[in-house]
Parts: structure tokens; sequence; C-alpha cells
């Protein structure tokens, strides 16, 4: 499959899928940035896709899923708002510092670097949101593999960052 067939095939039903997201969203912005995310998705993993079969449900399968993963964030988001506490908290009353973000963005880089890739590749699609036995579909290994897998990375992650305090793995 090729860019050619994802934009004949997949670009086409572009207003469908909106209203498909719609749905989800009730509203029209984040309708539009379903449908953005859930192209990005199909794009990147176009391979999966089994020619032949029903071109739009596998894309439904996806938006819902990015729809998901969304709320799932925004609900882990909401809830460590709710519970920080500035008052009690002398590190979260602290103005951000940027450079200090930025060498760890940078140590945070090089150490990814590092990880594998065999470990690296299913640690990064499970922290998109993928599920065990899709990651297990998409790289063809048992679902058991992918979990020691991004068990390993993490523990390799949390090993290589350990000088930036306790990071839980």
């Amino acid at each position: 499959m090729n860019n050619d067939f994802i934009i004949k095939e997949v670009l086409v039903h572009s207003q469908t899928l909106l209203q498909y997201a719609k749905r989800f969203t009730k509203d029209e912005t984040d309708a539009q940035d379903l449908l953005q995310n859930t192209l990005m998705r199909v794009l990147r993993y176009h391979k999966n896709y089994s020619k032949g079969s029903n071109l739009l449900g596998w894309v439904y399968t996806i938006m819902r899923s990015c729809f998901l993963n969304d709320c799932r964030k925004q609900n882990l988001m909401n809830n460590f708002i709710k519970n920080a506490n500035p008052e009690n908290d002398p590190e979260l009353r602290l103005t951000n510092n940027k450079s200090e973000n930025r060498f760890f963005m940078e140590d945070f880089q090089k150490v990814m670097e590092t990880v594998p890739e065999k470990f690296l590749t299913p640690f990064l699609m499970h922290f998109e949101g993928f599920r065990y036995y899709e990651i297990a579909e998409h790289l063809n290994v048992p679902e058991g593999t992918v979990k020691t897998r991004i068990r390993t990375a993490r523990k390799l992650l949390k090993k290589n960052l350990s000088s930036y305090g306790n990071l839980k793995a």
C-alpha cells in the first residue's frame, strides 16, 4: 500500500469521518483534531491494513481508540491538577526553569536513543495508547513478549535517568 492508496481511499471519506468524529466529541474543533490524529495514525500504521477488508471499519476503530486514549489522558491530567496543592508543595510553587527542562529533554532524547529498537517500539506504541494485543499483532510477537519488552524499556529508562530523582517504572 502506498500513499496514493491512502489519498484515494481514505481521504475521500474525510467528510464521513469528520461526522463520525463529531459524534464522539460534540465539538467541531475537537472533531477536526480527532480526525487529524486518526489520519496520522492511519498513515503511520497503514501496513496493518489488510487490503480488501473493510477500510472504513478499520479507520473507525482507530478513531475510537484515539478518542478513548485522549479521554484517558485528559482524565489523568485533570486528576493530577485536582490533587496538586501548590501551597503544600514547594516544588509546585517554583517557576519552571526552561533551560532545566531543555537539558532534561536533551538527556531524555539521548537515553531514548540508547534503548534497543525491539524494546523502544512497543514502549512507544503503549505510550501512544495502543493495547498490548494491538502491539503484539503489529509486531507479530506474543502478547507476553510485548509486556516484557515494555517493562524492560521502562527499567532501562529509569536506570539511565536515575539522576533526575525517583522515577516510577
